[in-house]
């Protein structure tokens, strides 16, 4: 072996030794590509990669290319997928109900306070991914939720009456009921075959997202939307223990700064991103988006939380979640 081809080989040897360390994580979400998850988890992916001069490469896939929520949760849960950034599945723990309690909060003040770094709820959803061998890195406030429908609603402001709409709710008790409180009647029907439901007229609305969510997913079966303030949609950036534990000590320290970045970061912004697909589905879909007055939303909360709290608490342990609905409401 001459010098110049042994010098070549040394180069190819320490060019491997490098790429070898560095680690490649997948990373699942729900919204389709260029959403505004979609954007935000690859800048949070490049500032990774350059806290780690290279060392964690994430790959972000979107519109649930990996599996449903639900089965995803399942697989970083066990190792099969490394990261996620969506809603908590209560397949496996009902008390995950606790994240989508309806008309917990009624601001975007009151949404810090319970589901921000120092808040009950960011505290209680880590030790419950926790018990799943996952770790969660950042809680992700996406918007308040709302009706979707594709036709005019009925007293869209009155829970007191009954309105004959037939609407698709996750399969998530919560939502259930808190669209059987609000007057409609609710049909548990997967997300995947939530659109052509729609389509076809076995329902005739959602409830369950907001209104980046019926944009992305919906929009062309939202004639009118119902910014309701259902519940406070968070998200959650999770990665399996088996995954975090192959990275080393300063990796993964950078891993959990950049995730509390990127969770500050959308606190500062979620609020006006919300308004702002409000006005999108107006100006650019034509849809009626209803306007409620400060009585109707807070008829509608009220009705919901002397219904449907007391039914949920039961099913996932009353005082259990009591003491934190306590805690979130002082």
């Amino acid at each position: 072996m001459n010098i110049l081809s042994g010098a070549t080989a040394v180069v190819a040897i320490v060019g491997l030794a490098c790429a070898a360390q560095a680690t490649e994580l997948k990373m699942s979400h729900v919204r389709p590509q260029g959403a505004t998850i979609d954007v935000e988890l690859k800048d949070f992916a490049r500032s990774v990669k350059d806290a780690t001069d290279g060392g964690i490469d994430i790959k972000i896939f979107a519109a649930s290319a990996l599996g449903d929520y639900t089965v995803v949760q399942e697989a970083v849960s066990v190792g099969a997928v490394d990261m996620a950034t969506q809603p908590a599945a209560t397949g496996t723990d009902r008390q995950m109900q606790i994240a989508s309690f309806p008309f917990l909060a009624s601001s975007w003040d009151e949404a810090r306070k319970i589901y921000g770094p120092e808040g009950v709820l960011h505290q209680t959803m880590a030790e419950l991914y926790a018990k799943q061998d996952i770790t969660m890195l950042a809680a992700y406030p996406v918007y308040f939720g709302g009706i979707s429908l594709n036709r005019d609603p009925i007293d869209p402001g009155d829970p007191s009456k009954s309105n004959g709409i037939k609407v698709r709710v996750p399969g998530i008790k919560s939502f259930q009921l808190t669209g059987q409180a609000l007057g409609y009647i609710p049909s548990p029907i997967p997300f995947s075959e939530a659109f052509t439901a729609i389509q076809t007229g076995v329902v005739d609305g959602v409830i369950g997202s907001g209104a980046e969510g019926y944009y992305a997913s919906f929009r062309d079966v939202t004639k009118t939307y119902i910014p309701a303030n259902t519940h406070f949609e968070v998200w959650f950036m999770i990665i399996s223990n088996e995954s975090l534990s192959s990275i080393d000590a300063q990796e993964q320290d950078a891993l959990k700064l950049a995730a509390a970045n990127f969770e500050a970061q959308r606190w500062v912004v979620a609020e006006e991103d919300q308004g702002k697909w409000e006005q999108r589905l107006a100006d650019e879909l034509g849809t009626n988006v209803v306007e409620l007055t400060d009585a109707q939303l807070a008829a509608m909360a009220a009705k919901v939380r002397k219904d449907v709290w007391p039914q949920v608490l039961a099913d996932i342990d009353a005082e259990w979640g009591q003491d934190i609905l306590d805690k979130a409401r002082n």
